[in-house]
């Protein structure tokens, strides 16, 4: 659907108070589970970001920032005044971090799982792990540049599910992961995007829950730390054995957390 000049490729379940689900990965699969839970109290709104599903590539030669893509939120609660949940993961994790920040007083409940934010380990001074997502990004580009497809896919696979995901992966995984690889550099300039700052996150208003899996990779787990850190107050819940695609992996643990949240905040109680 078009909203306004940006157009987005979003499901609408439900009704009642609106809730954003955004992720780095295609909708269908990553958040049917969490949306069975919601819609019969909530108007839940799972949005592809930029390259996912029918919402159109981020424009080659265009270096993308968290706010590029949180135009698509703005685009989804332009001339609305409800107050919303957002739930992201991953790439969605940074980019609702970001919404938070941008729409201020009008997100109610933000729940982040496994955040991507990397730039705020530059920032920090934490260097070794920054280094291993740079690396991780000009690798793929290295890859892609070459048209070498297979190679990209088997690095990010690996990269993000641990080694030897990509060697383990059937048919229809190897197909999820190649999906929109020409996207994934974009993708990787978001989750770089020096424009998030621990300053901004300080100042977020909405109560917020972050989960992490102990053992994810260690890039995402110091910015867990470092958002920890910043905002002692927010809840924070530890995943052991979900990993990086907890909300696909381990819907069990993640869809009661989530809703629990939403419940005590946007005063949806059963």
């Amino acid at each position: 659907m078009r909203r306004g000049v940006v157009e987005v490729d979003m499901d609408r379940e439900g009704a009642g108070p609106p809730v954003l689900l955004l992720g780095g990965a295609a909708r269908g699969w990553l958040w049917s589970g969490l949306t069975a839970r919601l819609a019969d109290r909530y108007r839940v709104l799972t949005l592809d970001v930029h390259g996912q599903g029918d919402t159109p590539a981020w424009p080659a030669g265009l270096r993308q920032t968290l706010s590029h893509q949180v135009r698509l939120v703005h685009a989804l609660t332009a001339g609305h005044e409800e107050r919303i949940g957002v739930v992201g993961h991953s790439l969605g994790g940074a980019i609702a971090l970001r919404a938070a920040v941008e729409l201020d007083e009008r997100v109610a409940a933000l729940v982040v799982l496994e955040p991507t934010p990397f730039a705020l380990l530059e920032q920090a001074g934490r260097t070794a792990a920054w280094e291993v997502v740079v690396a991780e990004r000009e690798r793929l580009r290295a890859s892609l540049a070459a048209g070498d497809d297979e190679e990209a896919a088997r690095g990010a696979a690996d990269f993000w599910l641990g080694p030897g995901t990509w060697a383990g992966m059937g048919p229809e995984d190897r197909a999820r992961v190649r999906f929109g690889l020409e996207s994934r550099i974009a993708e990787w300039e978001a989750m770089t995007d020096p424009g998030l700052t621990l300053a901004e996150v300080a100042t977020a208003p909405a109560p917020t829950l972050l989960a992490v899996d102990p053992d994810t990779l260690p890039p995402v787990r110091e910015v867990a730390d470092l958002l920890s850190a910043a905002r002692p107050d927010w809840r924070r819940v530890e995943l052991p054995g979900a990993g990086h695609l907890a909300p696909y992996t381990r819907p069990d643990l993640v869809g009661p957390l989530v809703e629990d949240f939403l419940d005590e905040h946007l005063g949806r109680r059963r």
